[in-house]
């Protein structure tokens, strides 16, 4: 991975979005106007993330791991709701080394207080760069039905959740569904899921007959390869997890399957795989949907 280089740097305190435009255009001039190194700003898209303050060191370095492979104006959102109205904003302008050149992205951290996190559109709107993508990673569980949510899907173009980050399941599927149809939607989770999907697809035609599965794993990776399973056969299929940090095994109709091939991967590049999809995943949507009707 690449060393970043924090060219510049500005933050204040009960900032106005026209302010940030205007210091944002000044850090980039002081870094174009840099000579030591040929810099270019090359943004692939923008990427929002909705960052609640105890997930905020974690999303900061999920970011920097993949933020030369994903140049981007990254928009970090960080709610406390708490505290009085204001908007508080941290700029940089971060570069890094390709060969004789430097690959420059902006992050934008900013902390909405009181009534300001209930408007984020708002105030992510004008900082969008036109006609590039838009994805939103959305730490710890959505409130399914809140106004902050429910502004940012109708921005973004793809929603980026870990349901393992959540504590009502598999009630939560039951309203993440309604948002498909609003927005793609990518789960981090269901992610950690493809080497062992792909292991359990191989022992077709033997695998069609399975009624029960035991997953040792998280809750979300249980749900999720049962509803996988069940909407795939079209029949029913039981479930027990083994509550584990990580998925480590899956046993079918009582006995083990084989073990996948590969690493897993790292956080950073499970969320870099996420950034490169561009339309609607059915099959997890299908998932998701058949994970609900335990809710």
């Amino acid at each position: 991975m690449a060393t970043s280089l924090i060219e510049d740097t500005w933050a204040g305190d009960d900032v106005s979005v026209a302010e940030i435009e205007r210091e944002l255009a000044r850090l980039r001039d002081a870094t174009s106007s840099d000579d030591s190194q040929p810099n270019l700003r090359t943004s692939v898209m923008t990427h929002v993330a909705w960052v609640p303050p105890d997930w905020l060191h974690m999303a900061e370095s999920t970011l920097l791991g993949m933020a030369e492979r994903h140049p981007s104006r990254t928009i970090i959102l960080v709610p406390r709701p708490e505290e009085s109205d204001g908007l508080d904003a941290q700029l940089s302008v971060r570069c890094f080394p390709i060969g004789d050149r430097a690959v420059c992205g902006e992050v934008i951290e900013l902390v909405l207080r009181g009534r300001r996190v209930e408007a984020p559109a708002s105030i992510v709107l004008p900082l969008l760069i036109s006609d590039l993508p838009v994805f939103c990673r959305w730490r710890g569980q959505p409130p399914f039905g809140a106004v902050e949510l429910e502004q940012l899907v109708d921005v973004v173009d793809r929603l980026i959740v870990d349901s393992t980050e959540w504590e009502s399941l598999p009630d939560a599927y039951a309203p993440l569904a309604e948002l498909f149809d609003r927005t793609a939607v990518s789960d981090i989770a269901w992610a950690r899921t493809e080497r062992w999907r792909s292991l359990l697809a191989s022992l077709w035609p033997g695998i069609k007959e399975v009624r029960s599965i035991r997953v040792r794993g998280t809750r979300a990776q249980g749900y999720l390869l049962e509803g996988w399973l069940r909407s795939r056969l079209g029949h029913d299929v039981s479930l027990e997890v083994d509550e584990n940090e990580r998925l480590e095994g899956i046993d079918v109709d009582g006995k083990p399957a084989p073990f996948p091939p590969g690493d897993p991967p790292n956080p950073s590049d499970v969320l870099s795989a996420e950034l490169d999809r561009f339309t609607r995943d059915r099959v997890y949507e299908a998932a998701v949907r058949a994970a609900a009707i335990h809710a």
